[in-house]
């Protein structure tokens, strides 16, 4: 796919990895409808933009709520005439207090936030995608979604549900929508903080820092739109970043090996016959 010209929605475009991509659509000549819960935040992406010299525009939206992601889709109808192009990016960390003493509500929005919004997302782009002959649709997972995250289950386990969910619309690349996945390592962004008690990192993202180290909201963008521009990429898992060395306690004896984690390719046959061979694993955190 050639990104000049093309229309791009990105959800949690208001920072991080969402701003970064924004960013990097608006740089290749996208038109960017910049989408966030936060307005100030996305406002301040657009105005980054527009001091490029790119073209933008910023929706409010609430991704667990499905009439504020139609009102999304429409606004960038009306703005720029249809859409090509969808990074389902808005996502969220538990925070304190950790598993099992987070309160049910929590729960309940990471969920929301992180599977839901991906997974209704992508079902309300389809027709609008559709309406041009097809698009891209690139969701962001996590290299969490690969291995067990005992201090917050709830974030490994709406990642993989999202690398799942990305596998599973390999079908779509029939009518020409191609949905994959970014799966970063440590990146870093606002969630940092909200990690912990909103401005000290859990304990855990330090370890996952001198563990794995850290990169810049950049990296990811640059493989979001690589996945948007490469025709072949369909239900691709991308990895971002180093993945760290695990051991089998760790991931509770499940069996990942280097060549299953460091391929992340899951081409159409093998995902119709549910069948992912050692060569083709999965990847992924954000």
């Amino acid at each position: 796919m050639e990104l000049g010209g093309k229309v791009a929605i990105v959800t949690g475009a208001g920072s991080g990895i969402g701003r970064a991509t924004a960013l990097a659509f608006a740089d290749a000549g996208c038109s960017v409808v910049v989408a966030d819960i936060d307005d100030e935040g996305g406002n301040e992406t657009v105005g980054l933009i527009h001091d490029a010299g790119g073209t933008a525009m910023f929706t409010r939206v609430d991704v667990t709520e499905p009439r504020s992601l139609e009102a999304m889709f429409e606004a960038a109808v009306a703005a720029y005439g249809g859409i090509d192009i969808v990074h389902n990016n808005a996502g969220l960390v538990s925070g304190e207090p950790l598993w099992p003493d987070i309160t049910p509500e929590t729960l309940l929005r990471v969920m929301s936030v992180n599977l839901g919004g991906v997974v209704v997302g992508t079902q309300m782009a389809i027709p609008y995608l559709r309406q041009r002959g097809g698009g891209a649709i690139v969701n962001t997972a996590s290299m969490a979604s690969l291995y067990p995250m005992v201090v917050d289950p709830i974030y490994s386990a709406t990642k993989a549900g999202v690398t799942m969910f990305t596998r599973a619309c390999a079908p779509l690349a029939e009518e020409g929508i191609r949905v994959n996945s970014v799966l970063p390592g440590l990146v870093n962004t606002a969630l940092l903080p909200k990690s912990g008690d909103g401005e000290r990192w859990a304990d855990w993202a330090y370890a996952a820092r001198d563990a794995m180290g850290m990169m810049e909201p950049s990296v990811v963008a640059d493989a979001v739109l690589a996945l948007c521009r490469d025709d072949t990429a369909v239900a691709r898992e991308q990895v971002v970043g180093a993945l760290p060395q695990v051991n089998d306690a760790q991931v509770n004896d499940a069996q990942v090996n280097d060549a299953q984690v460091n391929d992340a390719q899951v081409n159409d046959a093998q995902v119709n016959d549910a069948q992912v061979n050692d060569a083709q694993g999965a990847d992924g955190d954000s």
